[in-house]
């Protein structure tokens, strides 16, 4: 158990607190099932500190159904705990925020709040914590770990999400102490700097096998790559928004989408994992715009990228767009014309690309106009499967703690398909290759016999020149971008149901080898996280400056 930065039990003898959670409990209950963000309810009974957390809530209501004095309840109990698709993925998120600071964007539609990072609320579930711990690295990653065990969560693999704007922006001693204060808090220790931090976690308690930052294109350069990878840092969210430099310079972004594709081809060649944000609803564009620049995400073979965040334009007082739409010159789009246009684009996803959120987690009182849903990608979800269309990003077919049906489809004009070999129990590996400006990328899945997702392998073969690519240490290397076993996440050498754990991983970095190989590279790297050295290490990879690199 973490300690540090964790919330005391609530004091259910003061009279004023139990009154408190005697409210908040039942407001949650008697939310509509579908209902997940319960934050307004929060707010509206704060505790004397902020407000209360979820394994506060979960302990509470534990005691108080052992006094009697509260009646059991599966599904509120259920609601208060969390639900297991947080972990399903295989590895536990934990986001931090980074307190605020400037940022050179001037963009129209972002709200800035002294209390929060620019474009974050002191509403959304992910500031409260971190004012509640008045942005400390140490006590969010330490808090959020004890609160994800607290409510049933394995914490033993983390991912850690460092959001809160433009990273590359902080002076870089304080992105180095952030992190290493993350990392102190996952070593349960102390350390002097951030490779001591690094080399800790190796065989710490909680280890990091991923590390996410959020940026602007225009601050992707070969030079901030090497900062990177000495962070650990493994995956980037690039606020892309947009790919109409008309639609870019109405909204005030300042950068272009020229700056984008570099950014993402950089990143790639570099290992990194790409995550891009894309906004439809800007100003100045339209339903079939929106589409249409949608589409571009697949088409341009500098962008496809590994993983989507789509944000619809959330129109928030106090900012520019606020102003243009009370002067009649902005409307945000109908609910159903909205929908109508997220399914649209989730039938165009290819099966390499995982969309990780179809709406922003903002609270619904901090929105003037527009849709409110939380549940949004319910909603699209739904519309589609009420025609019989299905989704083929990675999220909605991985394996889940389910029985699940079989999903068809042949995913999208100008990928290859070949099937490589037979996985265990009765999976098989089908290799999905398709071609960037810079790489021929092979998008290795395992599928069951039911069509799920069991896992993949992202190996890039680049074809730029070689002085092109940003690292000189790994010029000579094809590069394993990312391997991921779905199911629930699982502790560290133990076994259960699902595919964790079960030697496809490594079967998965055999045949990349092959592939790399037959392709002429004479070396194999990997962008591995910091806690995931070891597994690199037991199969043969010798650590460089900044990459496990295997000789082929």
């Amino acid at each position: 158990m973490v300690k540090g930065g964790v919330p005391k039990p609530i004091d259910l003898s003061a009279p004023e607190e139990r009154e408190r959670v005697y409210h908040i409990l039942h407001a949650v209950a008697a939310l509509a099932e579908d209902t997940e963000d319960y934050s307004d309810i929060l707010r509206r009974y704060p505790s004397p500190s902020g407000t209360y957390a979820k394994s506060q809530l979960l302990e509470a209501y534990r005691r108080l159904v052992a006094e009697g004095a509260f009646a059991p309840r599966a599904d509120l109990e259920r609601r208060l705990r969390g639900r297991p698709v947080r972990t399903i993925s295989g590895v536990t998120p934990v986001a931090v925020l980074t307190e605020p600071y400037p940022c050179p964007g001037k963009c129209i539609f972002c709200p800035a709040q002294h209390d929060a990072p620019k474009s974050y609320l002191d509403g959304e579930p992910g500031v409260l914590r971190a004012l509640q711990y008045n942005y400390d690295p140490f006590a969010q990653t330490a808090g959020r770990i004890t609160a994800l065990n607290a409510i049933g969560h394995p914490v033993d693999k983390v991912e850690l999400l460092v959001l809160g704007g433009t990273w590359s922006c902080y002076p870089a001693e304080y992105q180095e102490w952030f992190l290493r204060r993350c990392f102190d808090a996952m070593n349960e220790t102390e350390s002097a700097t951030l490779q001591e931090a690094h080399l800790e976690n190796e065989r710490a308690p909680h280890r990091n096998v991923g590390l996410v930052i959020e940026t602007r294109p225009d601050c992707i350069t070969p030079q901030a790559l090497v900062g990177l990878r000495r962070n650990g840092v493994t995956k980037v969210q690039i606020g892309a928004q947009s790919l109409e430099d008309r639609v870019l310079l109405l909204n005030r972004r300042g950068h272009t989408v020229a700056q984008t594709r570099k950014a993402v081809s950089l990143l790639r060649l570099g290992g990194f994992k790409v995550v891009l944000h894309w906004m439809p609803n800007l100003l100045g564009a339209t339903l079939e715009s929106d589409l249409a620049d949608f589409a571009r995400l697949w088409s341009d073979p500098a962008l496809r990228p590994d993983e989507l965040k789509v944000y619809p334009t959330a129109l928030i007082e106090g900012t520019t767009l606020y102003d243009l739409w009370a002067a009649g010159e902005y409307a945000p789009y109908e609910e159903a014309d909205l929908i109508e246009l997220l399914v649209k684009c989730k039938t165009l996803v290819p099966p390499y690309c995982r969309i990780n959120r179809l709406m922003r987690d903002i609270p619904a009182s901090y929105i003037v106009a527009g849709t409110r849903k939380s549940n949004l990608r319910q909603v699209v979800q739904q519309t589609m499967q009420a025609r019989g269309l299905q989704c083929q990003c990675i999220r909605c077919r991985e394996v889940r703690g389910r029985e699940m049906h079989e999903q068809q489809g042949k995913g999208n004009a100008g990928q290859e398909f070949l099937s490589t070999q037979a996985g265990g129990n009765g999976s098989r590996i089908e290799d999905v290759t398709y071609d960037t400006d810079a790489t021929v990328e092979h998008f290795l899945q395992v599928l069951t016999p039911e069509e799920r997702l069991a896992g993949f392998l992202r190996l890039s073969l680049p074809n730029a020149p070689r002085t092109e690519i940003p690292l000189p240490e790994i010029r000579e290397a094809a590069m394993i971008r990312e391997v991921h076993i779905y199911g629930p996440a699982q502790e560290l050498g133990q076994r259960g149901w699902g595919e964790q754990h079960r030697g496809l991983g490594t079967q998965l970095l055999e045949i990349a080898g092959d592939l790399a190989r037959k392709a002429g590279f004479r070396e194999l790297a990997v962008i591995a996280a910091v806690g995931t050295r070891p597994y690199y290490r037991e199969r043969g990879f010798v650590e460089g400056e900044l990459y496990p690199i295997r000789r082929l």
